[in-house]
């Protein structure tokens, strides 16, 4: 199996990029622009910002401190773009990892140690500053791209390399060695995958050692406190994500890899436990997670703010490696419909169109229009109203180029009974004596036909997705047609070739209502249509049209229409809409909302009726009554902010005529 998660146990086992192709429609487009544009482009920004270029001073023993360019953690950009490589390579691409392998592989020390940041003449020691050295997070990415070759069939200079780093790690670190942990989790899955891939048992020792110092307070506390490295609280004990949120998502992957290797149930329970609250309480409806700035963190339960929202692209790709083992592990489809949200609505956001600039973060507010960016210079920020070709932390653009080079590997998964699809992308599935096709236009259309190509004599189940935003939707198959409600739609049969099931999965637009307790957007509504949120943003509308001050009528039908602008399927949505008279802050309308009978919906916003996620899910759908056509058009989020600088809304106030109907 060629893919990034291959566990030796669980309920389901993955089909990698060797017997799943995407071939088009939206996920294949990103993946080809993915190849042709972002993994070209982070090569590019590598060299100029001489971030390869410390590997190649370092092999020359030239790397003096002056010399050295970028953060402490520089090294990993360069082990994630080789992964990236790597993986677009197994899945045939035309992409060459043998200059990178070379240039990174020179630089190793005889004792497997790799960093060009400590070690040398007139640098810090190593393993000198555990707490922000971010040694282990590097040696977590480069064993990762090692693995990606390995599970390509190819045992090369970077294989070779980060299999070095790994048994250098565990000497220094393992039991009789240094009782200490690195201050970024990373390297935990990455040991248990090397295991899985290569079959030494120590590597998957020494991850369990790292996934049990956790929360033993081996860090100092420092002013964002212990959570932030996940090191107030062990694992085990902890009942939900906090403190920096792509570390604790990366240390979440690690311990739940480490739980599945060694059989620890108590450890996978304590996971999902941290991921239900997590989800119903810390998570944007985009899927994203992070809402604070201060520490690139998770907030309190139900802290979710539009415009200061992080969400770091970083947490939504550490999120959906999270669900997809979760996913393997139990079988439920709930961990896919997370991954579903969240790749459609932020890892699809990160990148521009042109997959040559991109976001660090994604608020779901933009108050005001963000400046043209000067598309030959990193950009020093974390946050800006326009994706930035590069920053001075560009950790990003790296993880999700290699997130779309493996995108095949966290489509469809077989057990003993069949398989299983459970991301909709158009193109091929395999495993044995089955074959499949999948054709669809999906997202913008919701249909999902799966034609079966070959087929075993024996009887076997076929299980479709059915998303929970779907409610209900319609199954046909050679016996007819059903309806079939969230979860999984399974057909068992004798198959043929030739036979072919069809999903239709229904994309009326809907209104979603967030749980009241989100304060920061109480009274307001936002927009779906299938797995897509939708925003508002100015540049459809006259500038005397001011987003702070629209309000949106949430009974009315919300109509469909082209958007060729942004691309040739691309819908586009248009609901009734006002500007208020005196338009306030949300925080006004927030603390009128707060006098009502707390009983009551507030803001006017009717009771949920329909979960957006299943249970633990703090947003529901809105029924609808008929209404004129809309005049605010809304767009799909991930293509905000590729028409110029412009403000942006998913968050809708709902307007008082709204909320005195009832």
């Amino acid at each position: 199996m060629i893919g990034p998660v291959r566990p030796s146990a669980g309920a389901l086992r993955p089909l990698g990029l060797d017997a799943v192709r995407i071939t088009g429609g939206f996920w294949g487009e990103r993946q080809e622009r993915n190849a042709k544009a972002s993994i070209p482009h982070a090569h590019h920004w590598l060299e100029e910002t001489g971030w390869l270029g410390n590997f190649r001073l370092a092999a020359t023993d030239d790397l003096v401190p002056h010399r050295r360019r970028g953060r402490e953690f520089s090294d990993s950009e360069v082990f994630k773009l080789a992964e990236a490589m790597a993986w677009e390579c197994a899945r045939g691409g035309d992409v060459s990892v043998g200059e990178l392998s070379t240039v990174v592989a020179a630089a190793q020390e005889p004792g497997g140690y790799l960093n060009t940041m400590f070690g040398r003449p007139g640098q810090q020691p190593r393993y000198s500053d555990l707490t922000w050295g971010h040694e282990l997070y590097c040696y977590g990415h480069l064993i990762q791209a090692g693995v990606a070759r390995l599970r390509g069939g190819v045992k090369d200079a970077l294989a070779t390399t980060a299999i070095r780093a790994a048994d250098h790690v565990c000497v220094e670190f393992g039991p009789t060695g240094r009782q200490a942990l690195c201050g970024h989790p990373g390297i935990e899955m990455a040991l248990v995958e090397l295991f899985r891939a290569t079959g030494t048992a120590r590597y998957l020792d020494q991850a369990r050692l790292f996934v049990d110092r956790r929360g033993q307070a081996s860090l100092p506390d420092v002013e964002l406190g212990r959570a932030y490295f996940q090191d107030d609280v062990p694992v085990r004990e902890r009942v939900v994500f906090a403190g920096h949120a792509v570390r604790a998502l990366y240390l979440a992957c690690g311990a739940v890899d480490v739980a599945v290797e060694t059989g620890d149930d108590k450890l996978l329970a304590a996971v999902v436990r941290q991921w239900e609250r997590t989800v119903a309480a810390r998570t944007y409806v985009t899927g994203g997670m992070g809402s604070r700035h201060e520490g690139e963190a998770f907030g309190e339960d139900f802290e979710l703010p539009a415009d200061r929202a992080y969400v770091e692209t970083c947490a939504a790709v550490a999120s959906v490696m999270l669900c997809w083992r979760l996913l393997l592990a139990t079988g439920e489809a709930r961990f896919a419909d997370l991954a579903e949200r969240t790749l459609f609505n932020v890892v699809a956001a990160s990148t521009s169109l042109d997959g040559r600039a991109f976001f660090y973060t994604n608020p779901l507010r933009q108050r005001v229009a963000g400046e043209v960016l000067d598309r030959s210079r990193p950009w020093p920020r974390a946050s800006s109203g326009e994706r930035a070709p590069w920053r001075d932390v560009s950790c990003c653009p790296t993880n999700v180029a290699r997130t779309l080079a493996s995108l095949g590997g966290y489509v469809a998964t077989v057990d003993d009974g069949g398989v299983q699809v459970h991301q909709y992308a158009a193109g091929t599935v395999a495993s044995g004596d089955i074959a499949l096709t999948v054709a669809t236009g999906y997202p913008w259309d919701g249909g999902v036909e799966v034609r079966v190509d070959r087929t075993s004599q024996r009887p076997w189940r076929l299980s479709l997705r059915v998303p929970a935003w779907a409610g209900e939707a319609t199954l046909v198959t050679p016996e007819g047609t059903q309806r079939v409600t969230p979860g999984y739609a399974v057909v068992s049969r004798t198959w043929r070739s030739g036979d072919t099931v069809r999903l239709e999965l229904p994309l009326t637009p809907r209104w979603t209502a967030p749980d009241p307790r989100i304060d920061a957007v109480r009274g307001c509504v936002a927009v779906e249509r299938g797995p897509l949120v939708y925003c508002a943003e100015s540049v459809d509308h006259d500038p005397a049209t001011a987003l702070d001050a629209v309000n949106v009528d949430r009974s009315a039908p919300l109509t469909e229409r082209p958007l060729p602008a942004l691309g040739r399927d691309v819908v586009a949505l248009a609901v009734p809409a006002s500007a208020t008279s005196d338009p306030r802050s949300e925080a006004t309308r927030t603390d009128e909302a707060d006098d009502r009978d707390p009983s009551e919906p507030a803001g006017g916003v009717p009771a949920r009726t329909t979960p957006a996620a299943g249970d633990g899910w703090p947003y529901g759908s809105i029924s609808t009554a008929e209404a004129e056509p809309g005049n605010l058009t809304l767009v799909p989020y991930h293509l905000w902010a590729n028409r110029g600088p412009a403000t942006m809304r998913v968050w809708l106030p709902v307007a008082s005529s709204t909320q005195d109907r009832r």
